[in-house]
């Protein structure tokens, strides 16, 4: 987790919600990390996990990667849990939970749908060091506004 906090203090730095992921292999090898882009690459799917799960197939030639664990700062939304599910990545830790988007277990929860491939998920993990930078995100946003 503190390989994906590093990643999202790099979409912080660089104007990007400050969200981080890690892909790492079974023996705990990392294979592809990725932060958010969403504004440098004017895409609404430039997410951390996206990109992150997009550089694991690429390096390993294969789209599935049922042997990796994702490591995430904030809980993954519905259209990365989708992505998740269509990598058949193993297993996904997340810091913070993310009550507006997430789609494992806050918002709604994916991986108690009857899918095909459904991740084991463990939360909290390092949640406040996690929502921290989000918030001071945030925060000067609406200060900015103003």
């Amino acid at each position: 987790m503190r390989a994906a906090l590093k990643e999202a203090e790099t979409a912080g730095s660089n104007g990007e919600i400050p969200i981080g992921a890690v892909i790492v292999d079974a023996d705990g090898n990392p294979v592809a990390k990725a932060s958010n882009r969403t504004q440098a690459d004017q895409s609404a799917v430039a997410h951390a996990e996206l990109l992150a799960i997009g550089e694991a197939c690429r390096k390993r030639g294969s789209r599935r990667l049922t042997d990796c664990t994702l490591y995430v700062t904030l809980e993954p939304c519905p259209m990365c849990a989708g992505a998740i599910a269509a990598a058949r990545i193993g297993r996904v830790v997340f810091g913070a939970k993310d009550p507006r988007a997430g789609a494992y277990g806050s918002l709604l929860d994916l991986s108690a749908l009857p899918l095909e491939s459904r991740p084991k998920v463990t939360s909290g993990i390092l949640a406040e060091e996690c929502l921290a930078p989000i918030r001071q995100f945030f925060l000067e946003k609406r200060t900015k506004k103003t």
